[in-house]
């Protein structure tokens, strides 16, 4: 998957240091951290969406506890590329997160992330209401992992 249609790509993150990974949804937010090396994703946790300034807190507590130094953003482009409501969303979201902090934000195409995410729990037999609970920051890191894995090929 290309960073390419974005206007940020992968290259405005930091050479070195943590990211979080964040799949925005309406009602939470997926969030996951790479190791330092980044090499690996890992999920962190689930934010029950609120109001943004709450959010936003939260986001701010999970950068500093990691010592982050960039964000990496899915973005729900639809099935053949194009930009739908969702997507608006996702950008008014960085918008907002980007006057907050002072670390860059990227986009990542989130295209299937939680589709393949929820066949992979299906497939290791987890209960329905299991997969409920992990599947947002289980994609964040589905995400996440995308990004590393791109900035590793170069």
């Amino acid at each position: 998957m290309s960073d390419e249609p974005f206007e940020n790509p992968l290259s405005a993150l930091p050479a070195t240091g943590k990211l979080l990974g964040l799949d925005l949804g309406t009602k939470t937010i997926g969030v996951a951290v790479s190791d330092g090396m980044r090499y690996s994703a890992t999920p962190l946790e689930t934010i029950k969406r609120t109001k943004f300034t709450a959010d936003a807190i939260r986001l701010d507590e999970l950068i500093a506890q990691n010592m982050a130094v960039g964000i990496v953003l899915g973005l729900p482009l639809n099935m053949d590329g194009s930009e739908g409501p969702r997507v608006q969303s996702t950008r008014a979201f960085a918008r907002s997160l980007g006057q907050r902090i002072d670390l860059p934000i990227v986009f990542w195409d989130e295209r299937l992330s939680t589709s393949a995410v929820t066949r992979m729990m299906i497939e290791a037999d987890m209960r329905r209401n299991k997969r409920a609970e992990v599947v947002d920051k289980l994609a964040a890191s589905y995400i996440l992992q995308g990004a590393l894995d791109r900035l590793r090929r170069g």
